[in-house]
């Protein structure tokens, strides 16, 4: 072997080892950011802005991956999760779901059906009462000329509010104009007589309002003689 030969194997055996310290370094590069960020695990984000208190279930969510060291403990792996749940408050787009974000929605209890009926966004609800909570259903009722005077009602005491839509524009019955107002449907769980009694209301009152109970705060029923108020009442 000449020395140009010598020369050549030399240079081959140098780029040989060059590249086992490159792929070596490459190994290594690899190593160190698999231990910083670890293995990737499934999660899901929210697709489309939800109101809060809307039913959820898997549609409403997207698959996807991050590193198991940066997921939060609260953070939803299982869509199976979502069913029968509503949103506790708004979901933004692009939010990571996390269990805090869901609530389970209230159910009914034996004897009980749903009912759900228009109550005035404003007077009615005013962003205070939400799915669970325990709200007293007032009715007011127009008077007649020499026959009973106007009167306001306690229609159902200590009623469990199911579920809350979405503020609607309606026409107001009592409207000559035409000018659109805005109600909110909600969703009740009452007894066969309370249903009736709040289907009545809402069919002949002049106005249904809710007045939110105070958790923990014992009935809310009044006495029997107390249901029912007129301003002769204050005289």
């Amino acid at each position: 072997m000449n020395s140009r030969q010598r020369r050549g194997v030399l240079l081959l055996l140098l780029s040989v080892l060059c590249a086992l310290g490159v792929f070596a370094g490459v190994l290594t590069v690899i190593s160190d950011v698999n231990s910083k960020v670890g293995p990737e695990v499934t999660a899901y984000r929210v697709k489309d802005d939800i109101e809060p208190y809307a039913a959820l279930g898997p549609g409403n969510f997207e698959k996807i991956t991050m590193p198991e060291r940066w997921l939060p403990a609260t953070a939803v792996t299982d869509l199976r999760r979502t069913e029968g749940k509503i949103a506790v408050t708004t979901l933004k787009a692009g939010s990571l779901l996390q269990s805090d974000m869901i609530v389970d929605r209230p159910a009914l209890a034996p004897g009980q059906q749903e009912l759900a009926i228009m109550v005035d966004g404003a007077t009615g609800v005013a962003g205070k009462i939400t799915p669970g909570a325990s709200v007293n259903i007032y009715a007011t009722f127009a008077g007649e000329r020499g026959g009973p005077p106007d009167q306001s009602k306690l229609i159902v005491a200590g009623a469990k509010v199911l579920a809350i839509g979405k503020l609607t524009p309606i026409e107001s019955r009592d409207d000559k104009a035409g000018r659109a107002t805005e109600a909110v449907p909600i969703t009740f769980a009452l007894s066969t007589a309370d249903t009736q009694r709040v289907a009545y209301a809402e069919s002949f009152a002049e106005h249904v309002r809710l007045a939110l109970v105070a958790p923990g705060g014992g009935s809310s029923a009044p006495a029997p003689g107390d249901r029912t108020y007129t301003l002769d009442k204050d005289k």
